[in-house]
């Protein structure tokens, strides 16, 4: 399944965690991605992700347009051209997930080539339905309400605003990618599609490996030594 989500500053790797870090990051297995993230210097678009990219500079002429009508074969503009802020942060979306080295942290368990609850701030989210409150769209889900034919997606229901279609940002994050993202209020533990994201990674990953030694911890602290055993036995 391809994920088409139509979405900026070099992405603070090295500085942040170390150039040792890198090799443990990898991609996600779509149409676009890399085999594992590298350095892309002339990326037209999805800047964050120059230092450590998934996507190729080729890929990123595809949203440079403005307004933005289609991507390939989808096409965005089928309620009307999107303003400008709604159209970015729709292309901040797409640039994580076809650029980010961290989107397959929450690489979907029954496909590779796509994500599941990336947990995104509460307040990118609530900015993100401002952003798009006066744009037209006819899908909820925009990668399922679609009819799909041949020369690309066409609307199955009725063209309405944002601010009718969603009901508040969680509900846009929420719905608007299927499973892709989940609103989360813990702070330091959601990103926000910038170059703090970085840094929150970290923190999320280091924090799942420490639940996961706590969880299943080494066989050998439960084994007793030879010299416990015998001061049990005379005790």
């Amino acid at each position: 399944m391809q994920m088409w989500v139509p979405m900026t500053v070099f992405a603070l790797l090295s500085t942040v965690t170390g150039h040792h870090h890198l090799h443990h990051l990898k991609c996600l297995e779509g149409n676009y991605h890399k085999p594992s993230p590298s350095a892309e210097l002339d990326l037209e678009e999805c800047h964050l992700y120059s230092a450590s990219s998934c996507c190729y500079a080729n890929f990123t002429e595809k949203l440079t347009p403005s307004p933005m009508v289609k991507l390939d074969n989808f096409f965005w503009d089928r309620c009307g051209n999107l303003s400008r802020q709604c159209e970015s942060y729709i292309k901040q979306v797409e640039c994580f997930y076809q650029c980010s080295p961290h989107a397959s942290h929450w690489v979907h368990p029954n496909s590779s080539d796509a994500i599941r609850n990336v947990p995104l701030c509460q307040s990118f989210c609530d900015n993100w339905l401002e952003a798009c409150s006066d744009d037209f769209t006819c899908a909820q889900n925009h990668l399922t309400d679609w009819r799909l034919e041949e020369d690309g997606n066409y609307c199955r229901n009725a063209c309405i605003p944002y601010s009718q279609m969603y009901d508040s940002g969680t509900d846009l994050c929420e719905n608007t990618w299927g499973e892709s993202f989940k609103v989360s209020n813990i702070t330091g533990h959601c990103l926000e599609l910038n170059e703090k994201d970085e840094l929150v990674v970290k923190t999320i990953t280091t924090d799942k490996l420490k639940k996961g030694n706590q969880k299943n911890p080494s066989s050998q602290s439960h084994k007793e030594t030879p010299a416990k055993k015998d001061k049990e036995k005379h005790a």
